[in-house]
């Protein structure tokens, strides 16, 4: 039990500060899902698919639950040619609700789980009520769990923000491209070195692009 109590709260607190580090950009002015959802909609009027998915990705951090987020943001996609991104049945589920409330559900969980199981060990009454209690922490940080294994993608994608962005085989500046991206692609981000970021795609390319190409989904300080 003292095991299980000690890998619940490690765990917790681990995806809670992820969750945190996805939400932490929210100090800065205007950066709420309303904010950014206006700005993809600027992004999109003006012709710049890149930004807008990437202001519509951002808003969808924060609002998950937002069907006008969801509706435009395929709709650019549509628009630019690009393949519809499709989230599966665990990713829907699980990401249901933003990543700050869902920190919020782990730490309450976390502290109803650990203080019932802290009680059990000095008094013997109330059992029903500790395991309710016992259970119910746990479900809540279960739910954080999810929350943020159906985020982790998500913090190491970026947005392809100019037209026919260039791939090359190394991060440098020379060299012929192995491939270009369209602006608006979703990529993976997966190293960076000296201005230029490994990437790969949803086909299963790779190669360097540079970093003034690329925007990651989550803010980077």
């Amino acid at each position: 039990m003292r095991a299980l109590a000690r890998a619940m709260a490690c765990t917790g607190l681990l995806l809670c500060a992820l969750q945190a580090h996805a939400a932490s950009d929210r100090e800065a002015p205007g950066y709420s899902a309303a904010g950014l959802y206006n700005l993809g909609n600027s992004y999109a009027r003006a012709g710049k698919p890149g930004m807008a998915v990437l202001n519509y990705e951002r808003a969808e951090l924060l609002a998950p639950d937002n069907p006008d987020v969801e509706a435009n943001l395929q709709f650019v996609r549509s628009s630019a040619h690009l393949p519809p991104e499709t989230r599966s049945t665990f990713g829907r589920v699980a990401g249901f609700t933003s990543p700050l409330v869902a920190s919020w559900l782990g730490a309450v969980g976390m502290l109803i789980a650990g203080a019932c199981l802290l009680a059990g060990r000095f008094s013997t009454q109330y059992r029903r009520l500790r395991h309710t209690g016992t259970l119910l922490g746990a479900s809540m940080v279960s739910l954080t769990i999810c929350n943020g294994i159906a985020l982790w993608p998500k913090l190491h994608s970026g947005v392809v923000v100019v037209a026919a962005t260039p791939v090359g085989v190394s991060p440098v500046p020379m060299g012929d491209a192995l491939f270009t991206l369209a602006e608006g692609e979703i990529v993976n981000l997966a190293g960076e070195h000296e201005g230029y970021t490994l990437i790969r795609t949803g086909a299963g390319r790779s190669g360097w692009a540079s970093n003034a190409n690329i925007a990651p989904i989550v803010p980077r300080r």
